[in-house]
């Protein structure tokens, strides 16, 4: 099977892999070459090259001890295969193990898609030509909507999650690993939190949210202006769909600021549809108000702080596969959690 182990990632047992993959997919052979995939930093994802040039992706958890809740393989696998035969542009599944004698953690298997990662402004730059921006914006938004009109119980996924009740179960689902993960006080943090539970809008509606909508988790074509695939479904559940429109518009950062990300929003590079054009199209749609995204705007940087400090927890006990810059981490929660402060104060 493998001959190369010494050059195998962490977090892929060669051996064992190698022979579920030619046990459970059909078409590939022997031997394999694993590659991390850089840019995640919560599940890991794994490039797989065939002996005859076929690539497919392997996703498992972060390495050692993780939230129960945070990286179910089984739960990912399911949705991107409920997915498939609608109109979302996701990968094909191709099978999924949770035997975790074979390599200490479940993980699933899924086509390669080609596309690239426009996860900054340089990015765009280098890839996209400014001409088509406007065209790519357009479909990122058109895209949210086709995954907003999808009825869970149409494509399996109707018990995915509770339907009703979003905000106050994300709130409270937050806040909870907020106080597993933490890694120092901080009273901004708490001080949004109240804010938030004091101001819940009425849910109009429910969809399957993806969670973590934006350019950085979606592989695009620049040359037609499309969407070849939407990634990272780890945190997709049942809900109200503002919550991604609101996650989406901190990361459409106009030029010459930067997005919720704070790694130089991609769409600060210029060229893309404004905020204001991005949530007038969804209306258009969808049919939906969007006249309260400011709100979910202010929750969703208060939630990505709250998973922030989860991945800084585990880039300091060393279960991500390599270093990252924890200052940098440190400080980006505490960027997130001001930044929700003003939107909800304003």
């Amino acid at each position: 099977m493998s001959d190369n182990t010494s050059e195998v990632p962490r977090g892929i047992h060669a051996d064992a892999v190698t022979q579920w993959i030619l046990d459970h997919v059909e078409g590939l052979e022997a031997p394999f070459t694993f590659a991390l995939i850089t840019g995640g930093h919560s599940n890991l994802t794994y490039s797989v090259d065939d002996a005859a040039g076929r690539r497919i992706v392997l996703r498992r958890p972060p390495l050692g001890a993780v939230l129960a809740t945070a990286h179910d393989m089984g739960r990912e696998h399911r949705i991107i295969s409920a997915l498939v035969p609608t109109d979302m542009p996701v990968p094909r599944t191709l099978a999924h193990c949770d035997d975790e004698s074979v390599n200490d953690a479940p993980f699933y298997l899924m086509d390669y898609v080609e596309g690239v990662v426009l996860a900054t402004a340089q990015t765009v730059q280098d890839s996209v030509p400014e001409g088509q921006r406007e065209a790519l914006g357009e479909r990122v938004i058109e895209v949210l909507a086709t995954l907003h009109s999808i009825d869970p119980d149409d494509v399996g996924l109707g018990k995915l999650g509770r339907k009703d009740g979003y905000i106050e179960r994300q709130l409270k689902r937050w806040s909870i690993q907020w106080e597993k993960s933490k890694t120092r006080e901080l009273p901004a943090m708490e001080n949004v939190h109240r804010l938030l539970e004091e101001r819940v809008p009425e849910q109009i509606g429910s969809a399957v949210v993806h969670g973590d909508y934006r350019l950085g988790n979606m592989l695009v074509t620049p040359d037609d202006a499309g969407v070849a695939a939407v990634l990272d479904w780890e945190l997709c559940t049942l809900g109200d769909p503002m919550a991604d429109v609101g996650y989406l518009m901190n990361d459409w950062a106009p030029p010459g600021s930067e997005g919720v990300q704070l790694t130089g929003s991609p769409t600060s590079a210029g060229g893309f549809p404004s905020r204001e054009r991005m949530m007038e199209r969804y209306a258009e749609l969808t049919g939906r108000d969007t006249s309260l995204v400011p709100y979910y705007r202010a929750f969703q940087a208060w939630r990505l702080a709250a998973i922030g400090e989860g991945v800084l927890a585990r880039y300091l006990k060393g279960v991500m596969g390599g270093e990252g810059d924890t200052e940098g981490m440190k400080k980006s929660v505490e960027t997130r959690a001001e930044l929700a402060l003003e939107l909800l104060e304003a």
